[in-house]
């Protein structure tokens, strides 16, 4: 983050899938008076598909260009936004995120990951055909930490001391 202060009226919620932003945010919402948004959400009301149907029938690309497109068309203030595992692929859209807020990455282990995923084939993931968990977490975690203005180790912590550690560093 630069030396000036930014308008940072959104938390925007950054991870992999399974690192809880959609609960961590709903929570998190509630106890800083902010509205709650889930672009998956979004993306499967807006297009009256889920995840899956986009990735079985048009294929992951396809996909990160719908969630960069509802992103984009986002114009939102005073939310916490949870975000795809994917946003950070688009550099435009998580541009956008930023200019009104502030990108909080959930650092959750693989191992917890694995643990937390039994439906990865089937949840809407966007990756490449055979890309594996381990796959997409190596390829995923460095652009979590390039666009992360905070870091949270989520660890062994349970959600409400996660919303806690978040409410303490933007403080």
């Amino acid at each position: 983050m630069s030396g000036t202060r930014r308008n940072t009226s959104n938390i925007v919620l950054i991870g992999m899938p399974g690192a809880g932003k959609s609960t961590v945010g709903v929570i998190l919402a509630k106890r800083t008076s902010r509205d709650f948004v889930d672009t998956d959400v979004l993306i499967q009301t807006r297009h009256g598909r889920s995840l899956q149907d986009v990735m079985d029938t048009d294929g992951h690309m396809t996909l990160r260009k719908i969630e960069q497109e509802v992103i984009l068309s986002m114009d939102l203030a005073n939310h916490v936004i949870a975000t795809g595992g994917s946003a950070v692929y688009s550099e435009t859209a998580m541009a956008h995120l930023k200019r009104d807020g502030v990108a909080v990455y959930l650092d959750v282990s693989l191992d917890a990951l694995t643990a937390r995923i039994r439906d990865f084939d089937t949840r809407g993931i966007a990756r490449a055909p055979k890309q594996t968990l381990r796959d997409l977490f190596e390829e995923r975690c460095a652009l979590y930490r390039k666009y992360a203005d905070i870091t949270i180790a989520c660890g062994n912590q349970d959600q409400d001391e996660i919303c806690s550690a978040i409410c303490s560093r933007l403080a």
